[in-house]
């Protein structure tokens, strides 16, 4: 069977951060169905057969004030995307503790190597976010505890957590793109603690955990903050990223505002993860 003929969009977003990850966003409620980040931006591709002239009509950020976005689009006749993917995907190693490949790469020797194929999924190590909270976990002991994780994503910290002991794992993301690859990782890394779920915080219901990660975005965080410290056990840890720099005033605010304070953080290119303990 032959591949399916694309149409890519190949976007340029000034300034990029935030605006290619707002556009990514806003994109993924379309019929495009595969991202790739580039130096300037995003490329996009939706299948030609589900294109249709006014597929951009309804993206707010090619309208807005606070961005420019450009773009030029192609027909593609075929994209192997195995090959294309692994062509650009490498391993990442955290601390010579944690290494991630993809099933293609050959294995190492390290305390902890997680499997990962993305497909379409975030979290392959190699953002800042994933990267920073995979050392942050790293330095926790997870050893017989509960544990959540938002926005799971490929479920990378969901397996990570459980390799180092974690019990009862919750992965839960709101993309069924991500809820179908996460289980296919935990899966392939012969999980057995971790129930992948489609959804967002109102599937938590009274359950508590020792420990959430939550690896989202500014507002679902500001939005959630005070749902996860309900779900936490008392003196319980919370794992927030996916925001900048600038947004950890707003986030730590919420945070003392729900008996969460502030215990450290990790910066990287301006992204930041942040770990939080529930106290009294």
């Amino acid at each position: 069977m032959s591949n399916p003929h694309y149409i890519g969009y190949h976007f340029t977003v000034i300034p990029k951060e935030p605006g290619a990850e707002i556009l990514l966003a806003e994109l993924s409620d379309t019929p495009f169905e595969s991202f790739e980040e580039t130096k300037t931006g995003i490329s996009a591709y939706v299948q030609k057969k589900f294109w249709k002239e006014d597929i951009l009509k309804d993206i707010p950020i090619l309208h807005s004030e606070n961005f420019q976005v450009s773009f030029t689009s192609q027909e593609i006749e075929q994209i192997n995307w195995n090959k294309a993917w692994e062509s650009n995907f490498e391993p990442i190693e955290v601390d010579s503790k944690c290494r991630i490949r993809a099933p293609f790469h050959p294995p190492a020797t390290v305390e902890f190597e997680i499997v990962i194929e993305p497909k379409m999924s975030f979290g392959t190590g190699h953002h800042e976010t994933t990267f920073s909270m995979i050392k942050l976990l790293l330095e926790e002991d997870l050893k017989g505890k509960t544990v959540l994780d938002m926005g799971s994503g490929t479920a990378v910290l969901a397996i990570l957590a459980e390799k180092k002991g974690a019990v009862s794992i919750d992965a839960i993301d709101t993309d069924s793109w991500c809820y179908e690859n996460g289980i296919e990782n935990v899966q392939r890394n012969n999980c057995h603690q971790i129930q992948v779920l489609q959804g967002d915080a109102s599937l938590l219901g009274t359950k508590k955990y020792d420990v959430i990660i939550a690896n989202i975005n500014r507002n679902i965080l500001l939005q959630d903050i005070s749902k996860y410290a309900q779900n936490l056990n008392q003196n319980g840890k919370l794992f927030l990223s996916g925001f900048y720099l600038s947004d950890l005033q707003d986030i730590e605010s919420v945070c003392n505002e729900n008996g969460l304070f502030f215990q450290k953080n990790l910066e990287k290119n301006n992204w930041i993860a942040a770990k939080f303990n529930l106290t009294s």
